[in-house]
């Protein structure tokens, strides 16, 4: 059922170099992608310079820490808190799942609690706001520190109250953030500091623009805070622009071939939804994310597979917010077992012990391709991934 050459592709090979159209299959070798996992679990743990102890923090929020039975910052944690806390501005490379997240809010909440100092980070996508307001939450449902998400998807009306009290953070995508700015319902002068988090991601879905017009219009004295996985030629400009003598943070990347098991399956003319269908009902399929190419094409799978006996549910651009974000708690807590989504489920996302990604549609580049299968093979475990073609 299966192809087992080894991939020994370079990360530009195959790679579509045609720009992608509506609905536009993958152009590259998906025999390519086929790689057995040779990542142990038991390799050596990283030992952290501090502990959470060792950070000066106010005393409520290392309760907080405790409570959430942190001890040991993971490497990005530990590189760049301490930084962070001095008011550098920073540059921290490290991909999704590796702590980064609290790597910036601890210091932040830090500096804005019992002050009016306030906080802006905007993230590329409404999934990746609403997890790090979460987290923010998380950490100080003890503290007096109010925060606002402001995100596409959901009525402006109910997003511009929260703003009227001036809270320390506002959470956002940049579409949001700018419209609430240009009708004057925030201000960026207002922000003593500004995370881009994901920033590749955000060049990716074509916010370059966004970015470069946040920049213009924030305060010249300002904290700067500039997360991505990689750091391409093309941000040059918004690294110039948006920080002064940065430090940079870069973390050590695990690459996802080492520790996801890639394999094609062919289907040779066989209905792709039963093939899928017997693939699920297989017990170590225990959380499985599907990716697929289209709107439509995910909403009639889901109902293909609900009808075989499957619990799934979809996340795409025309699900509103509520239904993406209701269907991403579901799978989460694992109500259900199955979650179809388009690429915008790839991006950013920090989801727990997904067994399985399987590539119902191929992505149309090998980019897209590692974001989809790095949503398995997290936090020191093994995943698999599946590509089905014809």
């Amino acid at each position: 059922m299966s192809n087992h050459r080894s991939f020994r592709g370079s990360r530009n090979r195959g790679r579509n170099t045609n720009s992608r159209g509506r609905g536009q299959r993958s152009s590259f070798d998906p025999s390519m992608l086929v790689q057995k996992a040779t990542f142990t679990p038991n390799k050596t743990e990283y030992s952290p310079t501090h502990l959470f102890s060792d950070f000066d923090f106010h005393q409520t929020l290392h309760r907080a820490i405790e409570d959430k039975g942190y001890t040991k910052p993971t490497p990005i944690q530990d590189a760049a808190i301490e930084h962070i806390l001095e008011g550098r501005d920073l540059i921290g490379l490290a991909s999704t799942g590796t702590g980064k997240t609290a790597a910036f809010l601890l210091p932040l909440i830090q500096k804005v609690y019992g002050t009016e100092n306030r906080v802006l980070i905007i993230a590329p996508t409404r999934e990746l706001a609403v997890q790090i307001r979460a987290e923010l939450r998380s950490f100080t449902h003890s503290m007096k520190i109010d925060s606002a998400l402001c995100i596409g998807g959901v009525p402006l009306q109910r997003q511009i109250k929260p703003l009227k009290r001036y809270p320390h953070f506002v959470i956002g995508t940049p579409g949001r953030i700018i419209d609430l700015e240009r009708r004057r319902e925030l201000r960026f002068t207002d922000f003593s500091t500004i995370v881009l988090d994901e920033v590749d991601q955000m060049l990716d879905m074509g916010f370059i623009n966004d970015m470069k017009y946040v920049i213009s219009r924030l305060p010249k004295e300002r904290h700067s805070l500039f997360f991505s996985a990689t750091l391409s030629p093309k941000l040059d400009d918004i690294v110039r622009s948006f920080l002064q003598d940065p430090i940079t943070v870069e973390i050590e990347k695990q690459t996802t071939s080492s520790n996801v098991d890639q394999d094609v399956i062919k289907i040779k003319g066989q209905s792709k939804v039963d093939v899928l269908h017997d693939l699920l009902v297989q017990d170590e399929f225990e959380k499985v994310l599907v990716f697929g190419r289209t709107k439509r094409g995910l909403n009639k799978l889901a109902k293909q597979l609900v009808h075989k006996g499957h619990a799934v549910a979809a996340i795409h651009g025309n699900k509103s917010q509520n239904q993406r974000q209701a269907s991403l708690e579901m799978f989460k807590k694992n109500k259900i077992k199955v979650l179809l989504a388009t690429d915008i489920a790839s991006r950013g996302l920090d989801i727990c012990d997904v067994s399985h990604v399987i590539n119902f549609d191929l992505p149309g580049t090998y980019e897209d391709y590692i974001h989809r299968i790095g949503r398995t093979g997290r936090a020191n475990k093994t995943g698999k991934a599946l590509s089905f073609v014809d």
